[in-house]
C-alpha cells in the first residue's frame, strides 16, 4: 500500500488544494472585458476617414494631435455606451442563456465598479471635446445623451437599431468637427452610411434572442416581425450603405480608390447577408464581428490610399 503525502493547513486540521485556484483577471481587464474594448474596431476607421477627409480638403496636410484626440474621444464614448448598457442589461442578460456569463452577472466586474468606469469614460469624452473646438464640446452632453439611449429604445420601441444606428453616426459627424470646427453635410453622408451598417447588422445579431425577446418583453424587429421581414429590413440597410457611402465620395471628392473599397464592402455585404437565413442562426458571429471587422479596416485602408493619392501628406 503506497502512502500519499497530505499538506495541512497553518492549524494543521484540514487539507490544502493540490490545484491552486483559478486567477480572476484583473479589474481593469474585467472591464474591457465587459465593455468589449477591441470592437471599436468597427468604428474608429470610419472616425478616421471622417478626419483625414476633412484635413485633406482643408490643407492635404494630416494634424496628428487631431488625430490623436479624435482617436481618445470615440474610444471613450465607445466605452461609455457599452458600460451604460450592460449595467441596464445586467438583470435580463443574469435570464438569457446566452448572456449569464457576462461580468456583471457573474460579479467578476461590480456595478459599482461599471459605473465608474462609464463615468470615468463619459469624462474622457468631455475633456476630449474640450481640448478639440468649442463646438465639439457643446455636443459632446448630447452625444452622451443618444450613446446611452440604446439599451432603453429596447423597451420602448420594436426598432432600437434605429436608436444604434443613430448613435453610430455620431462618430464621423463628430470627426469632422473635431477638425473643422463647423457642421459639414458631406460628413452627415458618411455618419449616415455608418448608421445604416450597424443598424443592418444589429438586426443580424438579434435574431440570436428573438424568441427569448418575445418572452421577457424587449423589443427589436426580429422580435416583432419574425427573422425573414427582419432580415429583409437588414438588407435594406445595407443597400443604404452602399448608396451612402458612394453619395460620400462623390460630395467628398474621392476617386477611383474609394469607389473600388465601396465595391469591395458591397461583396462584403452580400456575403454577410448571405451567412445567415432565417432558419440558421449558426453563423450569426461570423457575420458580424469577422465580416464587419474587415469592412471598417478594409474601407479605411481604401480611403486612405484615395486621400493619399489625391495628395494628403503626413
Amino acid at each position: 500500500m503506497t502512502s500519499r503525502r497530505v499538506e495541512t493547513t497553518d492549524a494543521g486540521t484540514s487539507p490544502r488544494s493540490e490545484t491552486p485556484p483559478a486567477r480572476r483577471p484583473g479589474r481593469l481587464r474585467a472591464f474591457l472585458r465587459l465593455v468589449q474594448f477591441e470592437h471599436s474596431v468597427f468604428a474608429l476607421p470610419f472616425a478616421y476617414i471622417a478626419a483625414l477627409t476633412a484635413m485633406w480638403q482643408a490643407d492635404r496636410h494630416v494634424h496628428w494631435r487631431q488625430l490623436g484626440i479624435v482617436t481618445v474621444a470615440m474610444v471613450a464614448a465607445r466605452t461609455f455606451a457599452m458600460a451604460v448598457n450592460r449595467i441596464v442589461d445586467r438583470h435580463i442578460d443574469a435570464r438569457n442563456p446566452r448572456t449569464r456569463q457576462r461580468e456583471l452577472v457573474t460579479g467578476v466586474v461590480s456595478v459599482r465598479a461599471a459605473g465608474i468606469g462609464a463615468l470615468s469614460a463619459l469624462a474622457v469624452l468631455v475633456v476630449s471635446a474640450a481640448a478639440l473646438n468649442r463646438l465639439c464640446l457643446y455636443l459632446s452632453p448630447v452625444a452622451a445623451f443618444v450613446l446611452a439611449g440604446y439599451p432603453y429604445a429596447k423597451r420602448i420601441t420594436w426598432a432600437p437599431h434605429a436608436v444604434l444606428g443613430l448613435a453610430q453616426t455620431i462618430g464621423p459627424i463628430g470627426a469632422w468637427i473635431a477638425v473643422t470646427g463647423t457642421w459639414s453635410w458631406t460628413a452627415v453622408l458618411l455618419g449616415l452610411a455608418v448608421g445604416c451598417w450597424i443598424g443592418g447588422f444589429d438586426i443580424i445579431y438579434a435574431l440570436q434572442d428573438y424568441e427569448f425577446d418575445r418572452t421577457v418583453g424587449i423589443q427589436s424587429l426580429p422580435a416583432r416581425f419574425g427573422p425573414h421581414i427582419a432580415l429583409a429590413w437588414s438588407r435594406v440597410a445595407h443597400f443604404a450603405t452602399i448608396a451612402l457611402l458612394l453619395w460620400f465620395g462623390a460630395a467628398a471628392g474621392l476617386r477611383i480608390v474609394w469607389l473600388v473599397g465601396v465595391l469591395a464592402a458591397a461583396v462584403a455585404l452580400g456575403y454577410e447577408q448571405h451567412l445567415v437565413k432565417p432558419s440558421d442562426f449558426s453563423k450569426v458571429n461570423r457575420a458580424f464581428f469577422t465580416v464587419n471587422g474587415y469592412i471598417g479596416v478594409g474601407l479605411f485602408l481604401f480611403g486612405l490610399g484615395d486621400l493619399i493619392a489625391g495628395g494628403l501628406r503626413w
